[in-house]
């Protein structure tokens, strides 16, 4: 009787185990789920299925972006509009182009050549009257550019920064470097110049300081203009992490400190930013991994690397993505496509044409 019942139950879970393939098997790509819901494509038409498999949402479009903020960004007939979670037309198929969704409410739109701003219910928020606009509000900004020059526009529509500059970044703690007549500076969310425009080239602030160039060399500045680190270095690294900025003289990368003091060399073709005590380094064309100390704690075999984020790092051989700890060792298989690193104990993976999300363990989690 007990052999009758486990037999019997291996065939349930085998179905069941048999038919979730099958939904699977049916689509040309199957991509992860985003609130509930995983776009999918047939015959060169996408539409949304969920967790069971069922298409709720027919594929009938040309492309369809993730649901993002209860909405999604649909293509039909070379239009873009905005679907809800049952299908319904939410915001009308009539732009030229959108992102890939809603970002504090609100979303970029493009219609006749020119872009703006709407909210969820398809007002026009931001008039579309601009030649240009960043994807996504920074801070409460957003980018826009009108007759060849950027400004700032805010929430409800209102230019807070007049469209004057050649060419500015978004804005981060605060402050946004812009270009004006060849030269970068530093302005506020006001529009007040902070930092003079003498520079040949700025970066975002991150943690107080900013990447600035003159005269064809790189160095640090913090948020009063104060040079903190000489222009001296060929490039620097955009991201600084863990009290290290990444710089490259001579035509190699190496981490200089706040001091300035150099303390890993630059020997190096190329780096990743320090993250959980351990950087990624390019030498001799293959990737591995130092410490703080310079010392290589995973060889240099990998084609390429990501920084470590959650004790594992992404690493690719034989133009395949696995997971390594922090001592090299294989923790999941070198077997995908592509990889996205691990937030929240997942992390985005594709194999074989399908999209998904593994936990720590390398197991499919939705």
């Amino acid at each position: 009787m007990r052999k009758t019942f486990i037999l019997f139950a291996f065939i349930i879970m085998s179905f069941f185990v048999t038919h979730a393939q099958d939904w699977v098997n049916k689509y040309n790509s199957v991509d992860y789920f985003s609130e509930g819901l995983a776009r999918v494509e047939l015959n060169d038409k996408w539409g949304f299925v969920n967790k069971s498999g069922n298409e709720v949402i027919p594929c009938k479009y040309d492309y369809v972006y993730d649901f993002s903020e209860g909405l999604a960004a649909v293509k039909i007939d070379n239009k873009w509009g905005f679907i809800d979670k049952t299908g319904k037309e939410v915001i009308p198929f009539k732009y030229d182009n959108v992102p890939w969704g809603f970002s504090e409410g609100l979303t970029a739109v493009k219609i006749d050549s020119k872009y703006g701003f709407v909210d969820k219910t398809g007002k026009e928020v931001v008039t579309c009257k601009y030649d240009d606009v960043a994807w996504i509000f920074s801070e409460g900004l957003a980018k826009v550019k009108l007759n060849d020059k950027w400004g700032f526009v805010d929430k409800t529509g209102k230019e807070v920064i007049t469209c004057k500059y050649n060419f500015t970044w978004g804005f981060s703690n605060g402050l946004a470097g812009a270009e004006i007549n060849g030269k970068w500076g530093v302005i506020d969310k006001t529009g007040k110049e902070v930092i003079p425009f003498k520079y040949d080239g700025v970066y975002g602030f991150l943690e107080g300081w900013a990447g600035v160039k003159i005269n064809c060399n790189w160095g640090f500045i913090d948020k009063t203009g104060k040079e903190m680190i000489p222009c001296k270095y060929d490039n620097v690294y955009w991201k600084f992490s863990e009290g290290l900025f990444g710089v490259k003289l001579a035509g190699k990368w190496g981490f200089v400190n706040k001091s300035g003091k150099e303390v890993i060399p630059c020997k190096y073709e190329y780096i990743r930013e320090f993250s959980e005590g351990l950087a990624g380094i390019k030498l001799n064309y293959n990737w591995g991994f130092i410490d703080i100390n310079d010392k290589e704690v995973i060889p240099c075999k990998y084609a390429d690397v990501y920084s470590f984020s959650e004790g594992l790092a992404a690493v690719k051989l034989n133009d395949k993505w696995g997971f390594i700890d922090k001592t090299g060792k294989e923790i999941i298989p070198i077997i995908y496509d592509k990889v996205k690193d691990f937030q929240s104990g997942k992390a985005k993976v594709t194999k074989d044409r399908i999209t998904y999300f593994i936990n720590t363990k390398g197991e499919r989690v939705d």
